[in-house]
Order: structure tokens, then C-alpha cells, then sequence
């Protein structure tokens, strides 16, 4: 993502629907969601992140999808996030598994996990749809959440 997508991440975050699963909050403005990216460091630090999900057809962002490491329990998560009118098509689906294997493939992770709150069918299909196992039960700041995992296959 780019500082030129702030306006449509500051339009996807104010939809309660994107949001109400992830313990964000909207961005009070399209500068705060500019900032935001333009302080966001995992493409520098880590040499990934969550990345724009541009329609194939349209080349309009349509949301966002990708990696995030969390040094502090050393573990890489996939994430994604797209405007409701692309929900149930499998574009979620396409895009984090191209994510996963650009992360086992390219990078090199041997391990991903998902994160999702109980409540959240729609990511949990996704997450086992690209492949991912139920772990364990997580508590998601104070919600029943699940944690789903997937190793890369030693083959590769």
C-alpha cells in the first residue's frame, strides 16, 4: 500500500462490518489513514506486509491482504481485509494464499497462523480454505477467538 490508497483504507475501516472483528478503529480522517501508511514499516523492516489487493479487471484496491510478524511472539499472521461487495467471490481466498506461498516460497517461513474472533465465520472459511488448521482457542482482547496454523510442507 501506497500513501495514494489512504482514501480507500480510511473508506474501508469506517464500514463496522470490516472492522468489528478486528479490534480497529475507524481512522478519524483520509490524513490519518496516510499517516498510517506512511509510517507503516513492515515493507521496510521486514521485507513484507499487508499489501493493496487490486481488482484484476477493474485495477481499482479493492482492500488489502498480506503478512505481519509480530516479534514479540516471534510468529507470522496473514491478514486480509476487502470492501463488501467483493466479499464471497474468492478473492480473499486468492490473495492470502498467493500471500502464503510468496511466504513459504520467497521468504522462507517454515509456519502461519491465522487469527480470527469466534463469531467471524467468514475469515475462519477462508483460513481453512487456503489450508489452515485449527490450533486452539484464542482469547481475541476479551472475545472468544480461534487460532489456526499452517506449516509449510516439507517437499518445498
Amino acid at each position: 500500500m501506497t500513501p495514494n490508497d489512504a482514501e480507500n483504507v480510511y473508506k474501508l475501516n469506517l464500514d463496522w462490518d470490516n472492522i468489528k472483528y478486528t479490534g480497529d478503529k475507524p481512522f478519524s480522517s483520509i490524513d490519518e489513514a496516510k499517516e498510517f501508511i506512511e509510517n507503516y514499516d513492515h515493507y521496510k523492516t521486514y521485507g513484507f506486509g499487508r499489501w493493496a489487493v487490486i481488482g484484476k479487471e477493474s485495477n481499482v484496491f479493492i482492500g488489502w491482504c498480506g503478512l505481519k510478524y509480530t516479534p514479540e511472539i516471534d510468529e507470522y499472521d496473514i491478514g486480509f481485509r476487502l470492501f463488501k461487495k467483493h466479499w464471497n467471490k474468492g478473492i480473499a481466498s486468492e490473495a492470502a494464499k498467493a500471500c502464503i506461498d510468496y511466504g513459504f516460497n520467497k521468504i522462507g517461513f517454515t509456519r502461519i497462523v491465522g487469527r480470527a474472533m469466534l463469531e467471524n465465520v467468514g475469515s475462519i472459511r477462508v483460513l481453512e480454505k487456503i489450508g489452515l488448521v485449527y490450533l486452539e482457542d484464542y482469547n481475541f482482547e476479551g472475545e472468544s477467538g480461534v487460532i489456526y496454523e499452517i506449516k509449510k510442507p516439507k517437499c518445498q
